[in-house]
Parts: structure tokens; sequence; C-alpha cells
């Protein structure tokens, strides 16, 4: 009887609620009290509850007939709920009276069951189709459907029932008359009183916490409350006779203004007691909890149960009587109370193990041995109990006992022993810190409660993050999730697979707490990265110039500005402070990052329903997400205006940017480097993984599509002695300035923010635009074959030479194409020469290793074997003789129906007509070359590396010798010589000019040498040409 009473009090409360959750959600709901088949028959059946009428009525209960096989089926979880409702109800008669919370469970019960609003449809609709079915109604039906019509008003019934236990049960309630009252008090009355002081007495710090009253210490309050609130209700007849009662009644009204039967169910007790008595009121409370390891614990569990309970049903419209900014603070100090109990577990059981066997058997024994009347059973009881202690297998001792001292046929009672009943108290508890400590923490600091509010839940959270002094404790909230493991029973699969739903919910819930309190941290660390930024611009060498302007001019005692102007402020002002009292934005959001991020790192993972959550790894995503869009983002590029940040200032702003990250290391726990590693490596690449363009896209297509773009079209220039481009006086000012974007710094900038990997994209990026060029140079000499190839072999034939040359077609358009492909090309040996430099800084060694290799590769090596060196060293940086990103773009050309002789031939007259086509620059008036910049402003001076580079490229390609093509060049330019002939000022304008490019080439070239061009052209013509060009530049900045 006692088992099935315990199973009994543990599934039906479990299964009742579970019904009334059930009926109560429409979706959730049955689906045969929703069907509209069955709609009259169960307004029919209701209206008849209890009594069975099948016979006459058949055209109502028809359909019920055709679905009774189901309805049994699906509905017999629900009827046999209220069945075991029945039974307990019949064997609680009996042992409630010793047992306070089995009457509570009781009257719980009934409360619940009579809000059930379907209970007659369900009961009704299951016996009738159990009579269809079995010819007869169910043998509990005509006593269960008594017990519904008797509980529509469940209180009035219990009181009536319960007067013949009145006596026993208001005794149970008057004893707690010393312990409620003193857990019943405010937290300054705790203080003042030090209840929970460890210091208080320092002689008996080191010795166990005392009391006779043990296991009520950290007895719930709730459950105290309900004790006294449901019992007396129940024998309200001793309120008028006895003056402790009346005390405890009054006090337990003024506590709460609900009381929580299960769960979110809730039992509004003022309300309750209007509609049974008559002015009886209380006024609500408020406590701050207190700290003390289980009474602590269970303190605190009541104040923040009482909180929710009341918050969440609130009968007035005023809230602010139930917003406590501080409960974080409270259910942190639980949960540290709870982490600490955990982890030093092991310590107190070890201590209780020593106090039971050394201390505790001994006054056991003292006390057994001088009981005056001890019969034989209780004695060897007693005996086996003392002897078993020694050996710490008390577990079933101490409970065998315990029950069988408290029946009321026992010879030996507790009551005519107090101090014996005492004793078995405190080693009760002390055989729960060996064995039960587990179970102690749920007993005394459960919060699973919170499963079933979640909005009360998410509101406190938020309250939390809103108020800094208290996001440090908002890993509380997370933590909390840990506890609804414990919000089902074992005993009840049935509920476990209702709350499926519930489950995914708690799972969303810490997701979504862990999930706020990272994008907080995410928030401020980006808003510290924007006012480091912005310490980081004061800094770059623009903004020195104003402040050398005002010392000049304060020198030469000029007037400077207008007048009032306020002067600007030098950076670093910002940390003079005269005043420790004066706080800034930014020690602001400092403080705010540390009091959360220490939230953060206060568990390194938790888990909730099997699953287990990371909160670092939160805050790392965030911060991945983040950087990656405040790296783009601070590149300002505009694509309608085509504007972009300098490299250089990008590069400042990211490494304030990463400087801030870093700092984050002395908060949390977290691998920050591999933050930059991720983040910087996909900014690497054309693409991020979310596929969104990154920084090397976005500088690429700017280089490319507005940089390079302008050069082509005449308004910038590469000088090659500033080793930059530069704009050119135009009558449409571009909008940014060339040389700010390309010059060795902004390079190196651009190199260290791209790294080998960017710079390895943007080459290919190039040499596809190279290709593209190459591509229509090959249309162009096809389209002049037959002329190309008598030039080829009629290089000694001037008169003839001069003829065929009136025959090509499109000589401009070479000479375009060839300079756009030397431009670009300059381009790329300006990146190159910049990613060399800052790989040098970052990996001299692993550099110069590579560059000896590739100085010393022997010139018979096979060619696929150089390639491959040539790719390493191009990946470095390193200057190549062939290019070989150039290589592999000009071999992707695969034209079809042309055979590899006749692309070989075609690379060779290239070659030529390029040759051929130089004297015509001499009429172009920008051919001038200018000794300060080592060029010339129409960028022809970039073919000499144009040259020599689709020269080693095309032949590498097509397996033909280099030298001997560019000796054929030599040759084939030698027709530069009849430009010393020509008359016509207007063709010879800028002769010298264009002599000049043969030298370029030979010097550029690895595989041409002087001596080859004095073969070809006098060398006396160049030194002339050279002292033209030099007197002329003289004579015109005179």
């Amino acid at each position: 009887m006692y088992l099935k009473l315990v199973l009994t009090n543990v599934r039906v409360i479990n299964h009742c609620t579970l019904s009334r959750k059930a009926c109560g959600d429409p979706k959730a709901k049955p689906s045969y009290l929703v069907d509209k088949n069955l709609e009259s028959a169960v307004k029919f059946i209701v209206r008849k509850f209890p009594a069975v009428e099948t016979r006459n009525n058949n055209q109502q209960l028809a359909q019920l007939q055709k679905e009774k096989s189901e309805i049994l089926k699906n509905l017999a979880l629900y009827y046999f709920t209220f069945v075991d409702v029945m039974e307990f109800k019949t064997v609680n008669f009996d042992l409630t009276r010793n047992y306070l919370d089995l009457v509570v469970t009781y009257i719980t019960l009934m409360i619940i069951l009579s809000r059930i609003e379907e209970r007659k449809a369900i009961i009704g609709l299951y016996n009738y189709a159990h009579e269809m079915t079995h010819g007869a109604s169910d043998r509990e039906y005509p006593r269960l459907g008594q017990m519904i019509v008797d509980y529509e008003n469940p209180l009035k019934k219990l009181m009536e029932e319960f007067v013949p236990h009145g006596k026993s049960l208001s005794d149970a309630l008057i004893s707690l008359q010393m312990v409620y009252p003193r857990r019943n008090l405010s937290a300054d009355q705790w203080r003042n009183a030090q209840l929970l002081s460890l210091i208080s007495a320092p002689s008996t710090m080191l010795n166990p916490a005392q009391s006779d009253t043990m296991p009520c210490e950290y007895l719930s309050l709730d459950t105290m409350e309900k004790w006294i609130v449901f019992g007396f209700i129940l024998c309200h007849a001793v309120l008028n006779s006895d003056a402790a009662a009346l005390s405890l009644w009054k006090l337990a009204l003024q506590s709460s203004t609900c009381l929580c039967l299960f769960r979110d169910e809730v039992f509004h007790i003022h309300k309750a007691a209007e509609d049974l008595f008559v002015n009886i009121r209380g006024d609500c409370k408020e406590f701050v909890a207190a700290l003390f390891v289980f009474m602590a614990l269970s303190f605190a569990r009541d104040e923040i149960i009482w909180l929710l309970r009341h918050a969440d049903n609130i009968q007035k419209k005023s809230t602010d009587d139930f917003i406590d900014k501080h409960i974080a603070e409270l259910i942190f100090y639980m949960e540290e109370l709870r982490a600490h109990v955990r982890k030093y577990g092991p310590v107190m059981q070890r201590y209780y193990v020593q106090y039971l066997s050394g201390f505790d058997a001994v006054v056991l024994n003292e006390l057994v041995q001088n009981l005056s009347v001890c019969p034989e059973d209780e004695s060897i009881i007693m005996s086996s109990f003392v002897n078993t202690m020694t050996s710490l297998s008390v577990k079933q001792g101490k409970t065998i006992t315990a029950a069988y001292t408290s029946v009321s046929k026992a010879s030996l009672g507790i009551s005519d022993h107090k101090e014996l009943g005492k004793m078995m108290n405190t080693i009760i508890f002390h055989t729960k810190m060996v064995d039960s400590l587990v179970e102690m923490l749920v007993e005394t600091s459960d919060l699973s409660i919170f499963c079933f509010y979640s909005r009360a839940f998410e509101k406190m959270f938020q309250q939390c993050l809103e108020l800094p002094s208290q996001s440090r404790h908002s890993i509380c909230f997370p933590l909390l999730c840990t506890h609804f493991m414990s919000c089902t029973h074992e005993l009840c699969p049935e509920e476990v697979k209702y709350n499926c739903t519930k489950h995914a919910q708690n799972l969303s819930l810490c997701n979504m707490f862990l999930d706020e309190m990272a994008k907080q941290a995410r928030n401020l660390i980006t808003d510290i990265c924007t006012e480091q930024c912005t310490l980081s611009d004061q800094l770059l060498p623009k903004h020195c110039a104003k402040t050398i302007s005002q010392a000049v001019n304060k020198k030469s005692k000029k007037a400077t500005g207008k007048k009032g102007e306020p002067e600007r402020e030098k950076p670093g002002v910002e940390s003079m402070r005269k005043n420790r009292l004066l706080v800034t934005n930014l020690d602001k959001l400092h403080t705010a990052l540390s009091e959360l991020c220490f939230s953060i790192n206060y568990v390194p993972n938790l888990v909730v329903w099997e699953h287990t959550f990371t909160p670092r790894e939160y805050l790392t995503s965030h911060l991945e997400i983040r950087f990656t869009k405040s790296i783009v983002g601070m590149t300002m590029y505009n694509q309608a205006t085509q504007e972009i940040a300098k490299p250089s200032e990008l590069l400042t702003s990211v490494r304030a940017y990463m400087t801030v990250l870093q700092s984050i290391e002395n908060y949390v726990t977290i691998d920050i480097t591999r933050v930059f590693n991720n983040v910087l490596l996909q900014q690497t690449q054309h693409l991020d993984s979310h596929g969104e363009p990154t920084i090397t896209s976005l500088y690429t297509n700017w280089y490319l599509e507005t940089l390079l773009r302008q050069v082509s079209n005449g308004h910038i220039a590469y000088f090659p002695a500033m080793k930059a481009f530069v704009n050119l006086p135009t009558e449409n000012e571009l909008t940014f300035n060339a040389e700010e974007y390309s010059d060795i710094s902004e390079m190196r900038s651009l190199s260290e923010l791209l790294g080998p990997y960017g710079m390895k994209f943007l080459s290919e990026s190039l040499m596809w635009h190279i290709s593209s060029q190459v591509a229509e140079l090959k249309k162009l000499v096809v389209e002049n074959m037959e002329v190309l190839t008598q030039m080829r072999t009629s290089f000694d034939k001037p008169d003839h030479m001069a003829a065929l040359f009136k025959k090509l077609t499109s000589v401009d358009s070479v000479l375009k194409r060839m300079t756009i492909i030397g431009v670009i090309l300059s381009f790329r040996s300006l990146a190159q020469e910049a990613l060399r430099d800052v790989l040098s800084c970052h990996i001299p060694f692993l550099v110069s290793s590579v560059e000896d290799f590739k100085d010393h590769i022997p010139r018979e090596t096979d060619m696929k074997v150089a390639m491959n060196v040539y790719e390493l060293s191009s990946a470095a940086g390193l200057p190549c003789e062939i290019d070989p990103a150039l290589v592999v773009a000009l071999s992707s050309q695969k034209s079809e129906n042309i055979s590899p002789e006749e692309e070989y031939k075609i690379a060779c007259l290239l070659m030529v007509f390029v040759a051929v086509s130089l004297p015509t620059l001499a009429s172009n008036v920008m051919s001038q070359y200018s000794p300060a910049i080592e060029g010339h402003c129409n960028n022809i001076h970039c073919l000499a590396k144009a040259i020599n580079q689709i020269a080693a490229a095309l032949f590498t390609i097509h397996k033909g010798s280099i030298e001997d093509r560019l000796k054929e060049f030599l040759l084939a330019s030698s027709s530069l010589l009849k430009i010393g002939q020509e008359t016509d000022k207007m063709t010879t304008r800028n002769r010298e000019s264009v002599y000049l490019l043969l030298d370029m080439i030979v010097q550029e070239s690895p595989f041409l040498t002087m001596d080859l061009l004095e073969s070809c052209f006098p060398y006396v013509l160049l030194r002339n040409a050279y002292h033209a060009v030099y007197k002329q530049s003289i004579s015109a900045n005179a």
C-alpha cells in the first residue's frame, strides 16, 4: 500500500497536470473533443453526465459507434489518470494525517482536476465507447463520475471531508510554529541575527553545524506555506481557538498572494480565502536572499520562486513591486554555491564519513544504552544501526529505523524520546552529505520551474543585460537551463514524450541567452574598436600638415586662419587626466565589456537536454562575423563613385581593430589568433565563406577597373623614377590621386592586407587582362600575316621594308595594346616588389632561401622544373626571367584549327609587328622622354617590359629560343634608323626619345646584351639621343 501511494503520488499529479495542459492547448487537445462529427455526441454526454443513456439516442451517438475502438485506445491515458486520482483519494485517508505533503498533494490534485474543463467530456466519451464495445460501463465509472460531480467546488468538499481529521492535521501544522517564523524573516533580520554567518562564533567555526530540526533548516519555504494555507483552510475551526495557529495563518497570508500548485499552475490565496471566509487579506513581501550552503540555497530558491510566481500572476496593473533588477545576482550566487558543492563534494564526503563513525556512532550508542525501556525488536534494530554506522552502510538503516519508530503501533516512539529523534535527524542529514549530495542540491536549489515561465524568464534576462552592473551575472540564465532536465520524472515517460516541444523551446532559450550575451559583447567590442580606430586615424601623416603649417606660420609670425578658430587638439590629449573621477566613454565601454566577459568566461560549457553549449564559441563566432564585416566596411568602397580607402589607412584601422581584439584574451579564454587566421585568410580569397566580396576582390577590382583604366585613357602615367602612377594634367580632374594609391608605402600596405594569396589573385586577374590583349594582338597579326611574313625576310632591304610597312593595318592598335600590357606588367612589378619587401620582414630566412634557390638554377634544367621554381619565387614576390603567371594565362589560349607550328609563327610575327611599328611613335607629341620621371608621359617606356615578358612567355610555351627571337626583334627594330633620314619634322619630332626605347628593352631583358644592340643599332646614336633629351628637358624647365 505504501509503495502504491508513493508511485501514485508521483505519477498522478504529473498526469493530471498533463491532461489539463493538453486539453487547454488547441494543438494538443484530443482530436475527438474538436471533431465536428462528434460535437453533438460530446454535448449530449456532458449534459447527461454522469448518467449513461446509449439505447434511446442512436442518432446522436451514431458517429460515436463508428469510432469507439479508436476512442478507447486514445483516451485511455486520460481516463485512467482520473481513475488514479480517485484511487489516490481512497488510500490517502489512512496515511495523510501524519504526512502534510500528501495532504497538499491531495488538495492540489482536486483543484487541478476541477480546472480541466473537458473532464466530463473525456470520461463520458470514453465510457460510452466502452459500453458500446463491451456492453457495459467501465467498472470504475460510477464512482469516478460521482467524484467529478462532488468536486465541482473542491475546497468546500475537502473542508467537509477533513472534519474527522482536523485534530491530527492541526497538531501537525502547529508543530511548525518554531520553524516557519524563523524562516520567514526579512533580510535585515537575517543579518542582525547573523543567521548564516560563519564567523559570528569563531571558536566553533571548525565544528559541523548543529540543529534540533536539521531537515527543516533547508526545507522549502514554499512547501511550508502550502502546508499552512491548505491545511488551515481544511481545519479552519482551529483558527478561532488557537493563537499559534492564527499567527501561522496570518504570516503565510502576508508572505504570498499565490501559491504554486504544480509548475506554472498557481492558487490565488486571498481570492479563495475571500470566497470561503471573511476579511482575511494579506500584503506582499520582499526578500533579499542570503548565502550559506544548503540553507542559503533553499532560502534563495524560495525568494526566486516567490518572485517568479507573483510576477507572472499579477492581479493589479502595477508591476513595479514585482521587478527585482538584482535577481540575476542572487541566481548567480546560487549557481556559484552549487558549483562549489559539486567541486568539493569528495572533501565533504570524506569529512562526514569520519564524523559519522567517530562521533555520531558514539553518541547514538550512548543514547541507546541510556534508554529506560527498549523492546527487543527496537534494540536489535538500534544495535545493528550503531554497528553499521562504523562501516558507513547506513543508507538503509536510517530509513528503516525512522519509518519503524514513526508508526503509531511502535513500542519505542520518537515522541517519547526527543533526544533520540534529534540525533536521528542529525545522522540522516550527515548521511545525506555522504550519499546524496546531488539529490540535496536538487532538493534545495532546483529552479526547473523556470521551464514553464519562459516569458518571465526572458524578461529577467533582458533586464539583466540592460543593467551594466548586473551583466556579469547574466550567465546564470543559461546555467538555469541545465536545471530543466529535472522538471520531468522518470516514472512519467508519457510526459517526456509530450514535452518534446518544450525541450526544443528550452534549447532555443539557452541558445538565445548565449547568443544575446555574445552579441552584447560583440557590440561593446565594436564600439571600442571604433574609438581606437578614430584615435589611430589621428596619427596618420595626412593630419600633420596643418600642425606643420601652424608651426611655420607661427615662426614667420604670419596670421593663421580666422580669428576665434579653435585650435586642433593633438593626439594623446585624451590620455591626460587631471581627475581620477573623470570617466570617458572608452572607460565605460571597457568596464561594461569586462563585466560581460566575466560571465561568458565563467563556465567552459554547459549541458541542456544532452546538448552541450560552449559560451566562448558564441563570442568567437560573432567576433569572426563582425571582424569580417568591419574589414570590408572599413574599405569604404563606393561602387557608384569608385571611391575606396587607401591601403595604408585601411591597414592602420585593421591593426587598431586587431589590437583591441587581442586584448579580449585578457577577459575571455578564447584563441583570438584563430579568429585572425579564419578572417584574414578568407580576406585573401575572392569571396569569403558566406559568398560575400572580400578586400582582395574589392581592391583588385578597383585597381583594374579604376586606376589602370584611367592609365589606358591617358589620364595617369607610370613614373619609373618615383615607382608610382601619377595623375597627368587633364581637363577633367580625377576624383583620386593615383600616387596616393600606388606608391611604395601603399603597395606594401596592400601586400600586408592581401598577403601572398591575395596578391596572387591580383596577379592572376592582371594576367587575365593581358591574355585578352594578346588574343587581340594575335588577331591583328593574322590580318597582316602575308605582309609580316615578307617583312621577316627583308630586314636587310630598307626600301622594300618601307614599301611593305605601308601595307600594314592597325599599327597604332598594336602599339596601344602592347603599351597597355606594359602598364599592367609595370603595376604588377610594383606589387611584386612590395610583396617581397613585406615577406622579407616577416620571413627573411625563407625568402632568402627561395631567392638563393632561384638564382642557382642551372641553364640546362628542364623547363618544367624551372617553371616550378619560378612559380615559388613569384609567390614570394621575386622577379623571374620568365613570368610563370603570364605563361599560365597565355597557355590557356588554345586556338581551334590552328596547329602548334602556326601558333609559333604567329608569335614570331607578333614580335616583328611590334618592332617595325616603333618608328611611328616618334610623331606622337606625348612620346617625349622626361629625365625627371625616367619615362614618357604616354607610357611607351612600359613597352620594354611588355616586349621582354611577352616574348619570354610565348616562346616558353612554344618551346622556342627566347634569345633568338629577341635578336630577331632587334634586327626588325633597326628600321628606327630610317627616322634619321626623314625630313618631315612632325614625323621625327621625338626621334631621340623613341631611340631610347631600344636601350630600355636591352636593360630590361635578361636575354639581350649591349653587344647585340651595337650590332644592330649604333651606340653613338643612343648617346646622342640621351644628350639631346636631357638638353631639351633643361631648356624646357628654364
